[in-house]
């Protein structure tokens, strides 16, 4: 009787994991649903009504014996990479939101309950609603903080999942909202909503000259850190990564592209948050920022520039590229004498500065260039010149091939204090084998601390 009744066991045991494995195909598991139960009414007020109710100072709390407040909202946050901590941002639509709050709660992993896009409902009465540090939040009444954070014990009495009539967590598919500019992201109607940008890009001195890790470290530690960005019509921004954030050793992304993100500030401060690396799309060339002029370019193979037709201090000039590919700084007119000329110094600056001044030429038609060059309280080489066949007009420089040509010229060395006369640095023979449209370029490279030299240009001639 024993071993028969082992027998069955056995063989019930077998059959019962021969069920379980036939349903698993090479490890292929589906993503397990969240269950969920309607544990709270249907709303009783829109989320953007509730909203409204926030006062400019203090809290409004929800009486906890009145009235069920009841609203629902869509989950467009995410701590699943560590890059929000104990907040949950939620908009009040998937898509076209009009509004968005903040719920602060004492409880990590909430991707796991709420995924990005679930559909939530929340029970008001008892917590308070208000700004606190330049959002609006809800939370609970704390003795310390405006706006406390609603212990994880109790947050079901406050928040719960909307089921999808399957006893399914409903989970919508959200549609960042589609702007511009990064300075279009800066405005209060936006703040804990999901916005996207298109031609965006880490600024210049956050990849060059060395690529940045999305978080710095001190000892090893990850400290909480802010990257800038750029965008194609002149709008800048940041976004604020967490010392806890899983992707924080990772190198920032050197292209342009798409970048979505939940609209966030710090009490006057707005700083953009990423829910993880698939918030970035970086896959097209850089852009150049900094660039004047460049409105009548014409590309020829004989032409003369004194600068004499430009007013003193000017720096834009149509038929030319000014471009400060690094730093706030660009050539500019100056005059001497009754001549005028173009002029470049780091001296009395703060940082680095790297400036092109770029003339287009028919490298097929041209034989020679020539310029005159000067130096004021020489400290270091500032200045480089390149030619380029394969630059696209706001394009970064980066993605163009440069040749230097420095070598065949003379580039003074003094004096070390006051400044020298203007005089022939010498003639490039330009090579027969470069051919096509392109660009002399004029790269003055300092920095303050380091090389201010300044450098003077004046009568470039191509012949």
């Amino acid at each position: 009787m024993k071993i028969n009744k082992t027998l069955k066991t056995v063989l019930m045991s077998a059959v019962i994991m021969g069920t379980f494995t036939s349903c698993v195909k090479e490890d292929d598991w589906d993503t397990p649903e969240i269950l969920c139960n309607n544990r709270f009414d249907a709303p009783t007020i829109s989320m953007a009504d509730f909203a409204a109710k926030a006062p400019a100072t203090g809290t409004y709390k929800v009486p906890v014996d009145g009235p069920a407040v009841i609203l629902d909202g869509y989950i467009v946050s995410s701590d699943e990479s560590g890059n929000f901590y104990k907040t949950i941002s939620f908009q009040d639509k998937p898509e076209n939101p009009t509004v968005g709050l903040q719920i602060e709660v004492d409880k990590s992993s909430n991707y796991t309950d709420f995924p990005v896009g679930a559909h939530i409902r929340i029970k008001a009465n008892g917590l308070v609603l208000g700004w606190d540090r330049g959002t609006k939040k809800i939370g609970s009444v704390d003795p310390t903080y405006a706006i406390g954070r609603i212990p994880g014990i109790i947050l079901t009495r406050y928040l719960a999942g909307v089921c999808n009539g399957n006893n399914r967590l409903d989970v919508a598919n959200l549609v960042p909202t589609k702007l511009t500019s990064l300075n279009d992201a800066k405005a209060e109607k936006y703040l804990n909503t999901l916005v996207s940008v298109d031609n965006v890009q880490f600024s210049k001195s956050e990849v060059d000259p060395t690529v940045k890790t999305f978080i710095n470290y001190i000892a090893g530690v990850g400290q909480d850190t802010d990257r800038n960005l750029d965008d194609k019509v002149g709008g800048t921004a940041v976004i604020r990564n967490s010392g806890f954030s899983t992707f924080g050793a990772q190198l920032l992304p050197t292209k342009s592209g798409e970048l979505t993100f939940v609209v966030s500030r710090y009490n006057t401060t707005w700083q953009m948050l990423i829910r993880g690396l698939s918030d970035i799309n970086f896959t097209k060339d850089r852009f150049a920022t900094g660039i004047l002029g460049g409105t009548n370019i014409t590309y020829t193979g004989s032409f003369s520039e004194n600068f004499e037709s430009y007013a003193v201090d000017a720096s834009l000039f149509p038929k030319y590229l000014n471009y400060a590919a690094i730093g706030n700084r660009y050539w500019q007119i100056k005059t001497f004498s009754s001549n005028k000329y173009i002029q470049m110094s780091a001296n009395a600056g703060s940082g680095s500065y790297q400036n092109l001044f770029m003339v287009p030429v028919d490298f097929t038609a041209a034989n020679s260039l020539a310029f005159r060059v000067n130096v004021g309280f020489y400290n270091g080489d500032a200045l480089k010149v390149y030619t380029t066949t394969n630059y696209t007009v706001g394009s970064d420089i980066s993605t163009a091939t440069l040749t230097d040509i420095t070598s065949n010229f003379t580039i003074p060395k003094t004096p070390t204090s006051g400044y020298g006369v203007l005089a022939p640095a010498g003639t490039y023979n330009i090579p027969a084998a470069v051919t096509g449209n392109g660009f002399i370029v004029f790269k003055y490279e300092g920095a303050n601390p380091g090389v201010t030299t300044t450098i003077q240009i004046d009568d470039i001639v191509v012949n």
